[in-house]
This record gives C-alpha cells, sequence and structure tokens, in this order.
C-alpha cells in the first residue's frame, strides 16, 4: 500500500505540469493555424491581383482572340525596306472583318424569290442558297461570306425580313497569289476553321493559338510543384494557360519570290507547259529565298480555284529527274575515289546490261572522253561506267546520304518521300538506269536539296521556310540551321562543283554570265506511263545550277512539265535560269569572281 501510495503521490505534479502546458500548447497551435490562414489569403490576394491586374491584358487579348478567331499574321522578308515600321518584313496573311449575308429561314416568307434576288447579287449557285433558306431553322444562318461593298449596298436595298449583314473576322492575303503554295489557307472542316495546306495548316497551333508557348522556370529547377501550378510564383509570365496567337516569319524574299514568280510564268506561257515550279535556296544555311508552282491559286477566293491547285508540287509531286541526278552519280565516284574529273574511258555509244541496251541520249560514241566531258555531253554510258566502278550498295548508301528515298523534314504538311525502291531490287540494269535518273522519283525539293550539299561542302541541310516564331508575350522563337548528314567531302564539293562550271562553259552558252563562275546541269527526264513504259514524246525539263560557284551564294531548280515545240532542257531552260542567275548576283551585289 505505501509502494501504490507512494507511486500515486509521485504521479500528481505530472499531472499537474501537463494540465499546467494545455493552454499554452493551445494557443501556440491557434496562432500556427492563425498564420498559416492569413499567409494562405495573402497568396491568393496577390494571385488575384496578378490575374485581375497584372494580367489582365493578357487574359484580355486571349478572350478577344478566341471570340473573335483572331489568327497570327505571317510574314515573309523585305529586306530591301528595313524601317522601324516594317522590319524588314512584308505582310501576306493577316485578320480582316468581312461582311457576311446572314439568313433566319423561319421569317422568309417567300423562299424562292428571295434565293433569286440573293442569287442575282452575290452569284454562286441558287440551288445552295434556296436549302439554306428552306432548312426551316430559327436562328441566323450563314448564306455567303465575304462581300464586297457593292454587294451589301444592293442586299440592303432589298429590305427583306430575316436578311441580315454582320461582319466576321476572316483570313487576309494582302499580296493575293504570291506563295500562294508556300501559304495555302484558313478555310472550314467538321473540326471549324483550321489551316488548310502549307504554313497556315503546318502551324495551324501556333497560329490559332492552339499550341501553348510554355515558359521556362526561373526556379533552380523545372519541375512543377503544386505551389506553382497553383500560384504561378515561378514562372515568368504563366503562359501555359494562355491560348493566344502567335505570329509566324518565312524565310520567303518577297523580292527573289515576285521576280521567280514572274518568270516562272512567262517561261510556261512560252513553251505552253502545263505546269512547273521554281526553288531558289541558301546552300549554306538549308532557308528556302523562294519557291512557286503553277498553276496556283488565290488564297482569298480559293474556293473558286481548283482542288489540285492547293498542292505544293516543290514537296508533294515527284518525277524521275533525268541527266540532273548525273552529278550525283559521278560525286559519288569522286568521293569513293574510284574516278577523278580527267578519268577517261571509251564511249562506243551503247552498252547492254541484263539484254538491255543502254544509249546517250544523242545516239552517238564519242571515244574517248574524261569524265568531265561526261558532264558536258551529257553521257548516259558515262555515268553508267562510274556506278559499275561504285558498286551497288555504295551507290545506294550515298544515294540515302543525299537525302533521296525520303522526307527532307521541310516544315510543310504532306511532304512525299520520294521513291528509290528500284535501288532495293539488286538488278544492275536498275542501278545503270538510275545513274543517270531514270527509274527513280525525286521532289524538286530533294533535287536542290542534294544539289546545296554539291555546292556547300558536302553537307547536306535540312530545308526549311519558318524563320521565326514570334509568340504574343514577345518571346522569338528561331529556327537554327540543322545538319542532316555528310554525304561527300569538302574535296568532292570543290571538285564536282569545278566539273559543272566547265558543263556551263561548255555546253549551255545561254546560261553563261561574264565575269562569274556559274555552276549548272539540265535533265530532261521521261514521263512513266499508267499503262507502263513511258509516254511518247512529252517530257519534264530541268536545271539546277548555283553561283558563284566558288562560295555559292544560291542554288537555283527550274522544272517545267510537258512544254510543247521544244525537246531539250537545255534549250528551253538556260536563258530563265540566266535571268534569275544574274538578278540575284545583282541583287546580292555579288562581285565578278572571273
Amino acid at each position: 500500500m505505501l509502494r501504490s501510495r507512494t507511486w500515486c503521490l509521485l504521479q500528481i505534479p505530472r499531472i499537474s505540469l501537463k494540465m499546467a502546458m494545455s493552454p499554452f500548447a493551445s494557443n501556440f497551435r491557434n496562432h500556427i493555424i492563425f498564420g498559416v490562414v492569413i499567409i494562405v489569403a495573402g497568396l491568393i490576394a496577390w494571385r488575384l491581383f496578378i490575374l485581375s491586374y497584372v494580367r489582365h491584358t493578357v487574359y484580355s487579348k486571349t478572350a478577344q482572340a478566341q471570340n473573335e478567331n483572331i489568327r497570327g499574321n505571317i510574314y515573309i522578308q523585305d529586306p530591301k525596306v528595313v524601317d522601324s515600321a516594317t522590319n524588314g518584313q512584308y505582310l501576306v496573311a493577316t485578320n480582316k472583318k468581312f461582311p457576311v449575308l446572314y439568313a433566319i429561314p423561319t421569317v422568309i416568307s417567300d423562299a424562292e424569290a428571295t434565293a433569286t434576288a440573293l442569287h442575282q447579287i452575290v452569284g454562286g449557285e441558287r440551288g445552295q442558297i434556296l436549302t439554306t433558306l428552306n432548312s426551316k431553322a430559327s436562328g441566323a444562318k450563314p448564306v455567303t461570306r465575304k462581300l464586297n461593298n457593292d454587294q451589301v449596298g444592293a442586299i440592303n436595298k432589298l429590305g427583306i425580313k430575316g436578311i441580315s449583314i454582320r461582319y466576321e473576322m476572316g483570313r487576309h492575303y494582302p499580296a493575293d497569289t504570291l506563295a500562294a503554295n508556300v501559304l495555302g489557307f484558313l478555310g472550314f472542316s467538321s473540326q471549324g476553321r483550321e489551316g488548310q495546306y502549307g504554313v497556315e495548316a503546318y502551324f495551324d497551333g501556333e497560329l490559332s493559338g492552339k499550341a501553348v508557348y510554355v515558359a521556362e522556370s526561373t526556379g533552380p529547377t523545372n519541375k512543377s510543384s503544386s505551389l506553382t501550378s497553383l500560384f504561378g510564383f515561378f514562372s515568368k509570365e504563366s503562359e501555359q494557360t494562355n491560348l493566344r496567337p502567335s505570329d509566324v516569319v518565312l524565310t520567303i524574299d518577297s523580292n527573289i519570290q515576285s521576280y521567280v514568280e514572274d518568270k516562272l510564268s512567262e517561261l510556261l506561257k512560252k513553251w505552253s507547259a502545263t505546269g512547273g515550279t521554281i526553288i531558289v535556296q541558301d546552300p549554306r544555311s538549308g532557308k528556302i529565298l523562294a519557291m512557286t508552282d503553277r498553276p496556283n491559286f488565290n488564297p482569298n477566293n480559293y474556293g473558286e480555284a481548283k482542288p489540285e491547285t492547293y498542292l505544293n508540287r516543290s514537296t508533294q509531286e515527284v518525277f524521275e529527274p533525268g541527266s540532273s541526278y548525273k552529278p550525283v552519280t559521278m560525286a559519288i565516284g569522286l568521293d569513293l575515289g574510284k574516278i577523278t574529273p580527267n578519268t577517261t574511258y571509251t564511249d562506243t555509244g551503247l552498252i547492254e546490261i541484263d539484254g538491255r541496251q543502254i544509249h546517250n541520249f544523242d545516239g552517238k560514241e564519242h571515244g574517248t572522253v574524261t569524265m568531265t566531258k561526261v558532264l558536258e555531253k551529257s553521257l548516259n554510258t558515262g555515268v553508267a561506267f562510274v556506278q559499275k566502278l561504285v558498286g551497288q550498295d555504295e551507290f545506294l548508301n550515298y544515294s540515302i546520304n543525299f537525302g533521296f528515298g525520303q522526307k527532307t523534314g521541310i516544315d510543310l504538311p504532306a511532304e512525299a518521300n520520294g521513291n528509290i525502291a528500284n535501288l532495293y531490287s539488286g538488278r544492275q540494269v536498275n542501278f545503270v538506269t538510275a545513274s543517270f535518273g531514270q527509274g527513280i522519283a525525286v521532289t524538286p525539293l530533294q533535287l536542290i536539296n542534294a544539289y546545296s550539299a554539291l555546292a556547300n561542302g558536302g553537307k547536306l541541310m535540312k530545308p526549311y521556310l519558318v524563320d521565326q516564331i514570334v509568340y504574343e508575350s514577345g518571346k522569338v522563337k528561331e529556327t537554327e540551321p540543322e545538319i542532316v548528314s555528310i554525304p561527300i567531302s569538302e574535296k568532292t564539293s570543290e571538285k564536282i562543283r569545278s566539273m559543272l562550271v566547265s558543263v556551263v562553259d561548255n555546253g549551255f552558252d545561254k546560261a553563261r554570265i561574264r565575269g562569274y563562275d556559274v555552276a549548272g546541269k539540265t535533265g530532261t527526264a521521261q514521263i512513266p506511263s499508267p499503262s507502263g513504259g513511258y509516254e511518247k514524246d512529252v517530257f519534264i525539263h530541268n536545271f539546277l545550277g548555283f553561283a558563284p560557284a566558288s562560295n555559292p551564294k544560291f542554288v537555283i531548280l527550274i522544272k517545267m512539265d510537258r512544254p510543247q515545240g521544244i525537246t531539250f532542257a537545255a534549250d528551253s531552260l538556260s536563258p530563265t535560269f540566266r535571268d534569275i542567275t544574274q538578278f540575284l548576283i545583282n541583287y546580292y551585289n555579288i562581285p565578278p569572281t572571273r
């Protein structure tokens, strides 16, 4: 009992001490909770201040962009006009409010008469207008978009109940057809307004604001904490949640683009050709300075054009290059050390491979000739000789490294791969015909990009069209040049450049420019027939070249489909190539090299 009593007595002071401390502990906890509440309330108040005041303009612009369908602008370069207003840029796609004809079908008393009256003013198909008016919809439905002022005035004069004019934001292309096949257009799909074809499609997310620029973290790590996500303290502008359009600046030079478009139109008219393409590329960076196709369309009125004109033939159409592939074959032989520019062989005018005879285009034998002469005279048997020395495996590997049979990765939609499937067959005749550009198919972009590698020291660059993406916040994302592969050495590049200068000097008098070393090669390619073999007496002409050959500033591709009244590209395209080359030499103020 004594022990028990003693134990109880000993416990009494401890209980009393705990009881004495309880009010202090309770108050301490209350202070902590109160402090946390104050801090959280302060953070929330600060965040509300940021959202409602500091970021108010940003969010109001976001709402405006979404409500009014505002889209980012597209610019091309204008180096000749550099001032604070234009910043050396030329506007080619922007937003503009257009009048739209609306109808409330349930209000219209005489649909037949109204359809007739409207059709006389706005054109189009009367049946479609009547279908809209007979739809029995109680709400307003659009009948025709992008009316002109005269049409608006005439419709208002009708005074028909249920017919009204409203204004909506639409896409406007100030330069009309300029670079249309590069730009594409803003059209309507099941998903609503979307970019169709070209840059409008490829960068639809950036232009519409669907693709969001995420600001970099300013903290010690890029990982977001829940506090960062909630309050946004550690991001520069908390742009993750803002859907705002961005502007796109292309590499296209407006002055070069305008010039080559005019030259292409002249060329096609002169030879009654069905279509054509011109590309100008900077071989050092891969950027596209000009890219044009014919036939083309006006993106302001794309509905009036045939859908096939929307395609960008530079990237979406393939053809057999013909003799313009011979410099690639020759470069392979040079790079492997199988030949030199002065290596000779005896040309008998034809060779036989797998039971098939291969002739020169002129049907003649030329005796003992050098490799340089093979290119000058464009001898099929000569490049077949080189291909045999190279072998099948190396020829295939080099062709792949030059970018053939695969997409270049340019920033345009639906790029074609080209086709070098024949080189996987193992049949020697397919390699021989490929050596002079038959039995394989390339896009114009693949071919000019390969020539850029021949010109720039052996580097195959990734071609690109977009120079900058400019976000609404002022952030700028610039495209950096990218080397895809190095198919040949710099030494090989020097040799092939010299050989191609000799081709122009001794083969294409209409392409020569006094005082300058100009390199180039033509191709006159047959067109495969759907039923097999090749079409008779119809060709695709192409010319590729660069200048000055010692330090190329530009590479040019000209392609013309089905010209009439002329057989060889050397005759049809040389003058146009010379004109464009002379224009670019003057434009860049390039001093003489001879």
